[in-house]
């Protein structure tokens, strides 16, 4: 990223207001734009996409276009229900796709259009300072990308890439079916962690101040990309030890001395990390009200148990069924444990907590291997079959069959008379289920096939 960062400090954080461009010969040669701060005191909100469209035309390679509102409408159809995928922490989100007419030079593809709530805690300003400003100049593969934009008349929204798999939050605690295996969970945290380290490293360092599972989108690949800007904030510079700023961000992801003081670091942004590594790991949220006593905080109850090895295992996501690495999750928990240290001067960087995670994806050697499981009966066991069977007029029957002895009798399982299923159903074999001894068979894949499927990009 050798894109010069423009600061937030460019824009006043009470409004906005379109000035001159000041750029001579020199900065237009090395193709540096300066920007004088943008004030915005008694400015409509044209003047505003004005600053909007002079702000992403000074943006260098960020190639972000500038959409009509009919346009996004088209796309999302009207932005009807079908199309609707949830709801961010400033607006709307719904699904739309843009074919290769649509603009000259943007390839079809399928988008995400967050539609600005105006009348929320987040207005046009805020939403211009976080999103376009970060998005529209940072590029890396772990930041959700940010293709445009649209301010006309009353209208706000930003058109994103769409990530096909959702936010990590659906992945871990709303989903119905398996559960993300651990290969999967590790490669998450490698991929977010590269994000935050990527805001971070910039020559002006960038606090995202809300990193939380909702955030954290995944693609097709479980690649995971932060989003969400709106609360993202320039961090300290120079001789600066921290900012000062109202307490902002989600409960249970907040860093204690953030939320005591007002005092803001990057080092804020890591004890984030360590609580949603924590639920990674545990498979429990960071804040759960239906829980008993100090399991309704996740880092309160688990703590005790990340430093102890003995311990570990009774904290792990019970839904993981043992499919991990004993050695990996001893480091993960070690790591989430310096992440939420009280002292924000212990705490790793995003950069040592990258290095810390990646060789975890190679600890494979000691996760048992799964799932396919059959015991195979000795001569002495009976092999029993049964077949459920209802004649028309008659009783239900079970006939057994008894294969060692070669035998086969009819027993009878309901009188005469009751109510019979309609025709045309027929019962199940009752089959009495065994507990899975893995969640899928990623790690058998991985050893077998060498795939990179789980190995960060």
């Amino acid at each position: 990223m050798s894109l010069k960062k423009l600061a937030f400090t460019f824009l006043t954080p009470s409004c906005f207001k379109a000035n001159k461009l000041i750029a001579d010969q020199k900065s237009q040669t090395s193709k540096e734009i300066s920007l004088r701060r943008l004030s915005l005191s008694d400015l409509s909100n044209s003047s505003v996409c004005t600053a909007l469209s002079d702000l992403s035309n000074s943006l260098i390679g960020s190639n972000l276009h500038i959409f009509a509102h009919k346009e996004l409408k088209k796309i999302t159809q009207s932005f009807s229900k079908s199309n609707y995928l949830g709801e961010g922490g400033f607006g709307q989100v719904y699904k739309g796709f843009i074919d290769d007419k649509l603009r000259p030079g943007l390839e079809a593809q399928p988008v995400a259009v967050k539609v600005l709530d105006l009348d929320g805690k987040q207005g046009h300003r805020e939403w211009l300072v976080a999103e376009v400003i970060v998005l529209g100049q940072l590029k890396h593969p772990n930041l959700v990308n940010l293709i445009g934009y649209c301010c006309e008349d009353d209208h706000r929204l930003l058109v994103y890439e769409y990530m096909e798999r959702g936010n990590l939050d659906h992945h871990l605690f709303k989903r119905y079916g398996g559960t993300l295996p651990w290969l999967t969970r590790i490669k998450i945290a490698i991929g977010a962690a590269k994000g935050l380290s990527c805001l971070h490293e910039e020559e002006k360092p960038v606090i995202y101040r809300d990193f939380k599972t909702s955030n954290i989108l995944l693609d097709l690949d479980y690649t995971a990309k932060l989003s969400d800007f709106g609360l993202a904030i320039d961090g300290p510079e120079g001789d600066e030890t921290h900012i000062s700023t109202h307490v902002m961000g989600t409960h249970g992801y907040a860093a204690p001395e953030y939320v005591k003081t007002g005092h803001l670091t990057a080092m804020s942004d890591v004890y984030g990390f360590g609580v949603v590594l924590l639920e990674l790991l545990t498979g429990r949220r960071s804040v759960d009200e239906s829980r008993h006593g100090r399991e309704q905080n996740l880092v309160e109850w688990s703590k005790p148990f990340l430093k102890d090895t003995h311990k570990l295992d009774s904290v792990m996501d019970p839904r993981l069924e043992g499919q991990y690495s004993t050695e990996g999750a001893r480091k993960a928990a070690a790591l989430a444990h310096q992440c939420l240290n009280y002292n924000p001067k212990c705490r790793p960087t995003m950069s040592s907590v990258v290095k810390t995670l990646e060789p975890l994806m190679d600890l494979t050697n000691d996760i048992p291997i799964g799932p396919f499981v059959y015991v195979v009966p000795t001569e002495e066991e009976k092999k029993v079959s049964v077949h459920r069977v209802e004649r028309e007029g008659q009783a239900e029957w079970e006939v057994v069959k008894n294969e060692s002895k070669g035998e086969e009798k009819v027993v009878e399982t309901r009188a005469k008379g009751r109510h019979r299923r309609r025709k045309g159903h027929r019962y199940r074999n009752r089959i009495k289920s065994l507990r899975s001894s893995t969640v899928y068979s990623d790690t058998a894949l991985y050893r077998i096939l060498g795939t990179d499927l789980y190995s960060p990009k």
